[in-house]
C-alpha cells in the first residue's frame, strides 16, 4: 500500500489514548486499532476531520504517501 497511516505516532506525540480518540470521534476502539494498523480501505472525511480536531493536526500528519510500495 502506498498510503501509510501514522496515527499511532501522532497519538504518542500528543500523549493521547486510542480510547479517548475513539470516544471523541464516535468510533469503536477496534476501528481505531484497524486504522492505526493501516488495515482499512478508506476513511470518511468526517472521521478524518474529527481525528484532526482531537489531535490538533493536519491530515498530512496522519497519512503519508510512500513511493513504490
Amino acid at each position: 500500500m502506498a498510503i501509510v497511516v501514522t496515527l499511532d505516532i501522532m497519538l504518542a506525540t500528543r500523549k493521547a489514548k486510542s480510547r479517548d480518540l475513539a470516544e471523541y470521534v464516535g468510533i469503536t476502539e477496534a476501528n481505531v486499532s484497524l486504522l492505526k494498523q493501516g488495515k482499512v480501505k478508506g476513511v470518511r472525511f468526517e472521521t478524518l476531520e474529527r481525528i484532526c480536531q482531537f489531535l490538533q493536526c493536519q491530515p498530512g500528519d496522519i497519512l503519508k504517501y510512500v513511493e513504490g510500495d
